[in-house]
């Protein structure tokens, strides 16, 4: 099992595929999805960045984000071996091309490439995903009440970029190790970074203290690797620098991606709620400034299950929860810090 959070970003939004399909032999949408695809391939995100249009740019936030998805697609599943179908289909306004292809390192399973043009000829959307829709893993702990008193691991207000049990709102659910992770983030304006985010200081998350989320004996503290500039990711070392927390019952809290040489606690530290453990940075296999938090069954991120992470007396968009686990797309923040 791969450590999975990586890639904050899996797939940009295009507008759903029409059913029935336009033959498009002459050139048009057909070609341009093809030299766009392998500019993407290649590595050319100055291309495809310029074809996209103002929304699409302002959905992605930078052509670096933009090169850590190809990065993400070429070291996961290799170069593209095979290309199974094309099709160009109108939908809405849009003419949309879609590339049914196999990656060296992806065995059978095949995968959609799909861009979506408008009437300019700007992309306005743009996915590669697996073909087919993406399944969460087997559980057997759907039902599981936390036995840690869990606290938000953070103060102020943080963005779920990705939570929940569906693969729809959480990427993670595919791995059965992470099954119930989350992926948090600070956001202003619907960005997570001022500027162009060209620096880990632009992103509002950076620096944040990551703190214990309870009790419990620090089991894991790995701190040394240094943080990727945005778009770059270290997929030799997927968590890069983490805390992992025993709280007892065979539940191990993971803190991941932390700034460089911001760990303040040891193995076989005994820390308590809320206590700093270091700071959100941007190390191992991340594009972004962000933190990661699982709860699962052992403290080796290689090997476990994962259990639901049901935390205690925050604020979900403003409104309070006592207890509940956070899903994509909310604002979640302590009770007290408000």
């Amino acid at each position: 099992m791969k450590f999975r959070q990586g890639l904050l970003l899996l797939a940009l939004c295009a507008p759903p595929l029409a059913s029935a399909v336009a033959d498009d032999d002459d050139g048009g949408a057909m070609e341009r999805g093809r030299e766009l695809t392998q500019a993407f391939y290649d590595g050319d995100t100055a291309t495809v960045w310029a074809a996209f249009d103002e929304q699409m740019k302002n959905t992605l936030g930078s052509e670096q984000q933009l090169a850590a998805f190809r990065d993400q697609i070429k070291n996961r599943f290799g170069a593209e071996v095979a290309v199974d179908d094309e099709q160009v289909t109108e939908q809405q306004g849009y003419e949309v091309y879609l590339r049914t292809v196999r990656f060296e390192k992806s065995g059978e399973l095949k995968f959609h490439v799909q861009w979506a043009f408008d009437e300019q000829g700007g992309v306005a959307g743009f996915y590669v995903r697996p073909a087919g829709k993406p399944e969460a893993a087997p559980s057997a702990h759907l039902d599981y009440q936390t036995r840690a008193n869990l606290h938000l691991p953070f103060q102020g207000r943080w963005y779920v970029f990705w939570g929940g049990r569906g693969i729809e709102q959480n990427y993670h659910a595919a791995s059965p190790g992470q099954r119930f992770a989350y992926d948090f983030l600070v956001v202003h304006g619907g960005k997570s970074h001022s500027g162009v985010g060209t620096e880990n200081a632009d992103y509002y998350c950076w620096r944040r203290q990551v703190l214990a989320p309870a009790g419990g004996e620090v089991v894991v503290a790995r701190d040394g690797l240094p943080d990727n500039v945005p778009g770059k990711m270290d997929a030799g070392h997927p968590p890069g620098n983490y805390v992992v927390i025993d709280h007892g019952h065979g539940e191990y809290s993971f803190l991941a991606h932390m700034k460089q040489g911001s760990i303040t606690v040891a193995t076989g530290d005994r820390v308590s709620t809320g206590q700093t453990l270091g700071l959100c940075g941007n190390s191992g296999n991340t594009s972004e400034p962000h933190l990661h938090f699982h709860l699962q069954t052992t403290p080796d991120f290689d090997a476990g299950e994962g259990l639901p992470a049901q935390f205690q007396d925050y604020l979900a968009d403003g409104k309070p929860v006592s207890r509940g686990e956070p899903v994509k797309s909310q604002t979640v923040s302590p009770q007290d810090d408000n």
